[in-house]
């Protein structure tokens, strides 16, 4: 297994990148190689003082490095030689099996798009955000990588985001819903009615490779049995963004209250048990990163945020994808359903 890591991505760059790759490399010895990209100068550095002297450590050397504010779809010709583009050109070459980054969206979808392309039957990519939830995880699809999707984007995305649930989180039997206003079928609007006939078609031809739910609310992402939540990438980043933020200021909340009297701080610390459980449980640090779903090759995009340990399970989550070989299950799936469209049109 061989993995391109983009060392200069993300806030807190390149110093959370080059331990979580050492933490990674500790932990997993299928691990061949983890290609470190970026300033060569810098990271050589770093390596020295996190005292990353492992043997399966490549610097590959980038001039440039894509900023979080700047359009990522610019920076395709302006920074030919950005950190991104160098490690996803890796996997392009077949060089990796992998890329990871936590920096500029944008510009690893940009990247990732032009460079890998996208798989056979798949039009648009689409970024899968991890939600936990009463019965495990529910997948954001898309969370951010095609704003103005169409209807048939989002088919692309039930299939992509089942076959992830099921061969690389276990998931036997993936449930499939789509984000709307309201349970009822009549719900939503131009967009999500004509998403809704489109599944339930696949769904009534018995094609489908995950039994689709209908619409579903808010509520539901984290109280309903679904592993794939479908949506716009416009909204679903939207929706990503403020349960992050609600988790956030609920953890604020609770600490300021916990500290106004002598025995709430006793209690907090008697439970501080369950709060470290709830932590790692709601925290995006032990889900590591989205995998971009739809693409000729391996992408995980970790939080711009992103800790060592979240480097660390980006990683593992790429290891994960590459292992399970998702990709060819999506285009066979999306083959078998053109065929079927084929046919009944005759």
């Amino acid at each position: 297994m061989k993995i391109a890591l983009d060392a200069m991505g993300g806030d807190k760059a390149p110093e959370v990148n080059i331990v979580g790759a050492r933490e990674a490399l500790a932990l997993y010895p299928n691990i061949e190689i983890i290609y470190l990209v970026g300033d060569k100068d810098i990271i050589a550095k770093e390596c020295t003082k996190h005292k990353l002297t492992d043997e399966r450590i490549e610097i590959v050397h980038a001039s440039q490095v894509v900023e979080m504010h700047e359009s990522g779809a610019k920076t395709l010709r302006s920074k030919r030689d950005s950190s991104i583009s160098v490690a996803t050109g890796l996997v392009k070459s077949g060089d990796a099996d992998a890329v990871v980054s936590a920096g500029n969206t944008g510009a690893a979808v940009a990247n990732a798009t032009l460079k890998l392309r996208t798989l056979k039957g798949i039009e648009r990519a689409g970024i899968a955000s991890p939600l936990p939830n009463e019965h495990g995880i529910c997948n954001l699809l898309d969370a951010g990588a095609n704003p103005e999707a169409k209807p048939e984007h989002l088919v692309g995305y039930a299939v992509m985001g089942a076959m992830y649930a099921k061969h690389v989180l276990g998931v036997a039997h993936p449930t499939v819903g789509l984000m709307s206003n309201g349970e009822e079928d009549e719900k939503g609007t131009a967009f999500t009615k004509a998403t809704f006939a489109l599944l339930k078609e696949i769904q009534d031809s018995g094609y489908a490779p995950f039994k689709f739910l209908g619409n579903i609310e808010g509520g539901d992402l984290y109280e309903t049995k679904v592993d794939v939540a479908l949506t716009d990438g416009f909204t679903g980043n939207i929706i990503l963004k403020s349960c992050e933020a609600t988790a956030k200021a609920m953890s604020k909340w609770l600490k300021l209250e916990f500290k106004r009297k002598p025995m709430r701080v006793l209690g907090a610390a008697m439970a501080s048990g369950a709060f470290k459980a709830v932590k790692r449980r709601s925290s995006y640090e032990y889900y590591g990163g989205s995998p971009l779903l739809g693409i000729n090759g391996t992408v995980i995009i970790a939080h711009g945020g992103s800790s060592a340990l979240a480097m660390q399970n980006a990683i593992r989550g790429a290891m994960e994808a590459v292992e399970q070989e998702v990709n060819p299950h999506i285009e066979e799936l999306m083959a078998q359903l053109a065929t079927e469209e084929v046919s009944q049109s005759e």
